[in-house]
């Protein structure tokens, strides 16, 4: 099998777990307390992966400058093109409560597209990383692939929870997720073909970029919607879930 189509095979994999949340999010009403729970676990789990993972890769590869720089650039890059988003009504994308929910369509107009470009947003960084790990040594990154899965199960199912408080129906539902998917693939695939031909040192670069990005989308998105419905036990299982990356990433 050509290592392109595994980049998009693993990349296909990572992202049907959003699928798979939107599945559990939409058709069943899970209590806020899990939500942010496996949330939370999510979070610990994907940090984990972007420190020794992602950002440990770039600066092996290229010493400090590139994987500070490209880290900050992509963290800079989300952030701009989360603030555009939140603008047009995909600021609370992933939060599943009622309190600060995603508007309607009705309520703001276009909010429908921002939350599916803010899918895709979160997404495609994620899974261009897994495509560009196939380039060290031919063998994807298990640990990038398994941390990615692991944190989108919760976002697609807090998502589509909130997606459906605000009345989207079914097939918006679902439809978003599926493309995301789709876009997933081809996130890898990319990832894995265009970057290929570059030097270390940009390849690297790329990593630290999709790092910072992956960082920054964490903080603003995920961590938020964990801590929302906290409990005590929030902060031990965001822990557990670094420390469950952590030990992957070793083993």
């Amino acid at each position: 099998m050509s290592e392109v189509v595994l980049a998009g095979m693993w990349g296909l994999v990572a992202g049907s777990a959003l699928l798979l949340g939107a599945v559990v999010g939409y058709g069943v009403r899970v209590p806020q307390w899990l939500v942010a729970s496996v949330m939370a676990f999510g979070a610990g789990v994907l940090i984990s992966a972007v420190s020794f993972e992602l950002v440990g890769e770039a600066y092996e590869q290229a010493g400090l400058g590139p994987a500070v720089a490209g880290t900050i650039g992509g963290a800079v890059a989300f952030t701009a093109g989360n603030a555009w988003l939140a603008y047009r009504g995909a600021r609370n994308r992933k939060r599943s409560g009622h309190v600060r929910s995603q508007p309607s369509e009705s309520e703001q107009e276009g909010s429908g597209l921002a939350l599916a470009l803010g899918a895709l947003l979160d997404g495609v960084p994620e899974s261009a990383v897994i495509g560009v790990s196939l380039l060290d040594g031919g063998a994807v990154s298990l640990v990038t692939v398994v941390a990615v899965f692991i944190s989108n199960v919760p976002e697609g199912l807090s998502s589509s929870a909130g997606m459906r408080a605000a009345g989207r129906g079914r097939g918006y539902v679902f439809g978003v997720w599926g493309a995301i998917a789709a876009a997933s693939t081809a996130a890898a695939v990319l990832g894995y073909a265009v970057v290929g031909g570059f030097p270390d040192a940009v390849v690297a670069g790329v990593t630290a970029v999709a790092a910072g990005a992956i960082l920054a989308m964490i903080a603003d998105t995920m961590i938020p919607e964990a801590f929302e419905r906290a409990h005590l036990a929030i902060g031990l299982i965001l822990v557990s879930g670094f420390l469950v990356s952590f030990a992957l990433s070793h083993a």
